[in-house]
């Protein structure tokens, strides 16, 4: 049985799957020619992430496809109901990245309250002569401890960030359609656990009393936030979004870092991707990264292994 990693795949998920029978393939094929090699090779398997399509015409094409597979949550990528039809099992990794995304949406938080996006550039340019500027220039940082986050869309991974947001001491209020309450667990080192309830409240709420905001909901027709939304925020307040490109107005968040609605925000996830707006990458408000959310070591062993396990498991 062949499993093609059309996007990679991490050694952790090779070694279950050939522990397991499999043949695994790493081979990155073009996805105009997908088509061709999974007939070729009768691949059985076909894992991906964010990089490879796969839609009705190439499921309809590709008879000896069994299951898909997408290395992360979204599945934006994949018709994942036609192929549900067609008889095909379409699996993914909802918890595997979790951490990993709150642990980078923190790192920005951090560095946009620090103006760290700003100084590390700068410091190597004007560190020798202007050091007393930039000291001053960037002496009105600001703390984490004892503001409130607001979480829009509180699945997994809007629930690992409200922890680690825990963990720092901030008051966490959330939003989400889907739930009225989640009880948050905290693990320490040390095998103690804490437990924190937290009531959902409205979206205009969560706006409206959040210092920071970050945004963990699915891909969607409208914009989360748009113009409207930003208006109903703090002055100053400080936006991260690593959840998809597309659920923040791009535009409206430049006219509000201009008008002062915004101090900075921070975005893993741009509307054109793979080359986001130029506008963006030179606003010095903004802290920036490549789509590397879910992109660590841990998260992609667990990716690999969960994988493995479940194509094992239904493959029987």
């Amino acid at each position: 049985m062949k499993v093609l990693a059309n996007d990679g795949i991490s050694q952790s998920g090779i070694d279950a799957l050939e522990k397991g029978g499999y043949q695994v393939i790493t081979t990155t094929v073009a996805q105009e020619q997908l088509e061709n090699y999974i007939n070729e090779k009768e691949i059985s398997v076909l894992l991906v992430r964010s990089a490879t399509t796969v839609r009705k015409d190439l499921i309809d094409a590709c008879p000896s496809l069994k299951i898909i597979g997408r290395g992360g949550v979204g599945m934006d990528n994949i018709d994942v109901e036609y192929a549900r039809e067609k008889g095909l099992k379409v699996i993914n990794t909802p918890a595997a990245s979790s951490h990993s995304v709150a642990e980078l949406v923190f790192g920005h938080l951090y560095g946009l309250a620090r103006y760290l996006h700003n100084s590390n550039r700068d410091m190597p340019l004007e560190g020798d002569s202007n050091f007393k500027g930039l000291k001053k220039a960037y002496a009105k940082g600001t703390e984490l401890k004892g503001k409130t986050l607001g979480v829009l869309g509180f699945g997994r991974i809007g629930q690992a960030t409200a922890k680690v947001a825990l963990g720092a001491g901030m008051k966490v209020v959330a939003f989400d359609p889907f739930l009225d309450k989640v009880n948050l667990e905290l693990d320490f080192f040390d095998g103690q656990t804490l437990s924190f309830e937290i009531e959902t409240i409205s979206k205009e709420d969560v706006l409206k009393q959040s210092d920071f905001i970050t945004l963990h909901v699915p891909a969607q027709k409208d914009y989360v936030i748009d113009e409207a939304e930003f208006n109903m925020m703090k002055d100053g307040v400080i936006i991260a979004n690593a959840a998809r490109g597309g659920v923040v107005n791009e535009v409206a968040l430049v006219k509000a870092i201009e008008n002062g609605k915004v101090a900075r925000a921070a975005l893993d996830v741009f509307e054109k991707e793979p080359k986001p707006e130029i506008q963006l990458l030179m606003n010095p408000a903004l802290s920036l990264t490549p789509h590397t959310g879910a992109a660590t070591n841990e998260a992609q062993d667990r990716i690999g292994t969960e994988l493995a396990s479940q194509i094992i498991s239904i493959m029987g």
